[in-house]
């Protein structure tokens, strides 16, 4: 599958509105929990799409981003000129490591080697380095609604919660986790509400986690 401008017309044409502002401050201020106060991270956005996350974070980042799409990157590039970006598929990290956060936001559902992405995580983290993700998951009450609506071929994991979290504990300590509800309303409203105690019946999840 090529992640060009035609998939993210067909795919994500409501990129805009499913990433409001209140959800972007969501993931940094899962960020700024990974970090843990640190005066100038180093963060690596997986998947970073057009850079609107990274965007958010402000110069007192040290801010990198890939993705394995040439069209999303070049569009990054365009929005935010200071941060890097470049187009990554596979292996190493085109950056110097180690970085104090690494995340990765609806991409793992996507990643072909899976398991040996989370070791190229794990290894370009600083020690205590955090990592967040968020994926959608496809067990509990919402489940068979979810697969239904999923209409996007390249998500390879369709998996329930319970797999994210041990495939998390394989590589690093589970520091917390949520759960999400997120939908695009009619008339063009993104419902994204955070929730720990019904995280077990979510559509999606997200985790921070520590390096071992």
């Amino acid at each position: 599958m090529v992640f060009d401008r035609r998939y993210y017309d067909e795919q994500y044409r409501d990129y805009e509105a499913q990433n409001p502002p209140r959800k972007v401050a969501f993931y940094a201020r899962l960020a700024e929990r990974a970090a843990g106060g640190l005066p100038r991270p180093r963060v690596l956005d997986v998947g970073c799409a057009f850079g609107r996350f990274l965007a958010s974070l402000g110069d007192r980042w040290q801010r990198f981003g890939v993705d394995a799409s040439d069209y999303a990157v070049q569009r990054a590039r365009a929005k935010c000129p200071d941060v890097s970006f470049a187009v990554y598929r596979d292996g190493p990290f085109p950056f110097p490591v180690p970085f104090d956060v690494i995340a990765a936001f609806d991409v793992l559902e996507h990643v072909h080697n899976l398991r040996g992405l989370m070791k190229v995580i794990a290894s370009s983290l600083a020690p205590g380095g955090g990592f967040i993700f968020v994926v959608p998951v496809y067990d509990g009450l919402t489940g068979p609604l979810i697969r239904l609506l999923d209409r996007d071929p390249t998500h390879m994991h369709k998996m329930s919660r319970y797999f994210w979290l041990e495939l998390g504990r394989q590589e690093f300590q589970l520091v917390e986790w949520w759960g999400i509800c997120r939908y695009l309303l009619p008339g063009g409203v993104y419902m994204h509400v955070v929730t720990r105690r019904y995280r077990r019946f979510t559509p999606a999840i997200a985790c921070r986690l520590q390096r071992l």
